[in-house]
């Protein structure tokens, strides 16, 4: 790595992890000033000109020591291993889709095979609390997709998204999954699927937005999830109760403009409620892979 690509990298970390600084309030600053080098080598007049006073003295201050600690500790991360990379706005592999979203995050973090961020992606999720059954569909159209090309999103949880993880890399497929992940990539949550997340590193992707060292907390998750809608093509929602975090990750693919499926169930299945909600407000009822298929054809996503 060139000396220049590491005073650059080390301004976007420092940039992402400024207090005050969020991704929506980061794109502003962007937008209006430039990279985030321009923005710490701006004065505090011009600075304080498109931010609060109090935002301008400390971008215009020099770094503060627990942030160039951070930085520190991340850049031995991102040197420990080949696979280890992060990705700023100008990288030709960050995803496109996420400019899309209004609050898109200003870096992603990655572990393991970079190409397959290139490919066509459908997102699964689903309950934690999944039935047998569940995990079954999840992992049947989860291996379906992979095989004809496709990497499949999920969040690494339990449930649902573990079993459509896996699905992926039953098919042998290369760059066939990508866990988006709640916590720093040197930490699994939960840790029961730390084996998994090899597998998933070595044989796809791990992508998080979160920086080393960063532990979970309840606010990442509903963050996490925009990431899996933003990313994909569809999501696919296998099972679902009324307040699962899988509707969220759903009405956010509806608000980008994403194709939604649900997968329906049994009337008296707690788990169903979820996806027959979601088909009332017009995700497509999906019963096989050719159902999918069918619909990102109509939609233009498929040839």
């Amino acid at each position: 790595m060139s000396a220049i690509h590491i005073e650059e990298i080390k301004a976007w970390l420092r940039f992402s992890m400024e207090p005050g600084i969020g991704s929506v309030s980061g794109r502003e600053l962007l937008s209006k000033i430039g990279l985030p080098q321009l923005i710490f080598d701006a004065s505090y007049s011009t600075l304080a000109s498109f931010c609060s006073s109090k935002l301008a003295r400390q971008l215009s201050a020099p770094v503060s020591d627990e942030i160039e600690a951070r930085i520190e500790l991340t850049l031995q991360w991102l040197q420990s291993s080949p696979l280890h990379g992060i990705l700023t706005w100008p990288d030709e592999m960050f995803p496109r889709e996420l400019f899309e979203l209004h609050d898109a995050p200003l870096l992603l973090y990655y572990a393991g095979q970079i190409e397959t961020l290139s490919k066509l992606k459908l997102a699964i999720v689903g309950s934690r609390h999944s039935t047998a059954g569940g995990n079954d569909n999840a992992r049947a159209f989860a291996r379906y997709f992979a095989n004809k090309g496709w990497a499949v999103v999920s969040g690494l949880a339990y449930g649902i998204d573990k079993a459509a993880h896996e699905g992926a890399l039953a098919s042998g497929a290369p760059h066939s999954t990508i866990a988006v992940m709640a916590t720093g990539l040197d930490i699994v949550y939960p840790g029961e699927h730390t084996e998994l997340a090899v597998r998933i590193r070595d044989n796809g992707l791990l992508l998080s937005e979160y920086g080393i060292g960063m532990q979970a907390n309840a606010f990442h998750f509903p963050q996490r999830n925009r990431i899996v809608a933003g990313v994909s093509q569809g999501v696919l929602v296998v099972e679902a109760a009324r307040r699962s975090g899988s509707l969220i990750t759903a009405k956010q693919a509806l608000e980008y403009g994403r194709e939604v499926f649900a997968i329906p169930g049994s009337i008296h299945s707690p788990l169903a409620r979820g996806c027959h909600q979601l088909i009332r407000e017009g995700a497509k009822l999906v019963e096989r892979a050719a159902d999918i298929e069918e619909e990102l054809r109509a939609a233009d996503i498929l040839s």
